[in-house]
């Protein structure tokens, strides 16, 4: 069975878990009816326009 030859210390240990809390931020892209900044592959919250037509409505739609 495979043992470490060395110990692996403490910075390299930490490292290494440090990739399963990694906080990600989110894609923002202009919108494409009302170029407010939107999160991709969601509907405009400004709009509520997705893919070219009108998902959600909205208050301020026209």
């Amino acid at each position: 069975m495979a043992v470490p030859k060395r110990r692996k210390t403490a910075s390299k240990r930490n490292m290494r878990r440090a990739q399963h809390d990694k906080v990600v931020s989110p894609n923002i892209v202009p919108c494409a009816n009302c170029s407010a900044p939107m999160a991709s592959h969601r509907a405009c919250p400004s709009c509520g326009f997705y893919k070219g037509r009108s998902v959600v409505k909205s208050d301020t739609a026209s």
